[in-house]
């Protein structure tokens, strides 16, 4: 993810006005994936904390891929990951380039970026609440977060899940950052 137009205006979301716009459901995400990344000995909660959390909870979200292998895949990655094998991100912050002041305690700044997406993504489709399938669009939408390197490890074409997602392919999320969030 790039930085997002220079001098445009970015207002960052509390982890606590994120949260209030979730599901149940996509808050109990969350909330695992920070289990996860403490388990992990992770500092901040990452995007591939978010996918594996999201994966493992979310029907709706394991449906939006092309068939049930690449579930087991992208499920096998992650949990190779969080046993030591696979990708070494342990100790280390994810930064794909998201903005530097978008920055908020516990979460890293691609996660946060993510957050602001699908908190974008559920306004613009008319809804109070971001979904799972939200989340993941904006998970997808990111060619450079952690989330999309295990889709890529598993075989798994990110901009054809956003496509499937009814999400844009050609950008990332780094041309709608620069938007202030809707008020919540």
């Amino acid at each position: 993810m790039h930085s997002p137009t220079p001098g445009a205006p970015h207002q960052v979301p509390s982890p606590v006005d994120i949260e209030a716009r979730l599901t149940a459901e996509l808050a109990s995400v969350v909330a695992g994936a920070r289990r996860r990344a403490l388990r992990d000995g992770d500092r901040q909660l990452d995007t591939a904390h978010l996918l594996h959390s999201l994966m493992e909870s979310d029907p709706e979200v394991r449906a939006a891929f092309e068939d049930g292998p690449q579930v087991a895949r992208v499920l096998g990655y992650l949990v190779q990951r969080s046993i030591g094998y696979g990708l070494r991100w342990q100790g280390s912050v994810e930064d794909s380039g998201a903005v530097p002041l978008m920055t908020q305690p516990g979460w890293s700044p691609s996660a946060l970026a993510a957050m602001e997406y699908a908190l974008r993504r559920a306004a613009a489709r008319g809804g109070d609440q971001v979904t799972g399938r939200d989340l993941l669009a904006a998970l997808a939408a990111d060619p450079e977060c952690r989330a999309v390197q295990v889709f890529q490890h598993a075989g798994v074409d990110a901009a054809a899940l956003a496509d499937g997602l009814g999400e844009p392919s050609d950008q990332g999320l780094d041309d709608r950052l620069g938007e202030p969030s809707p008020q919540v």
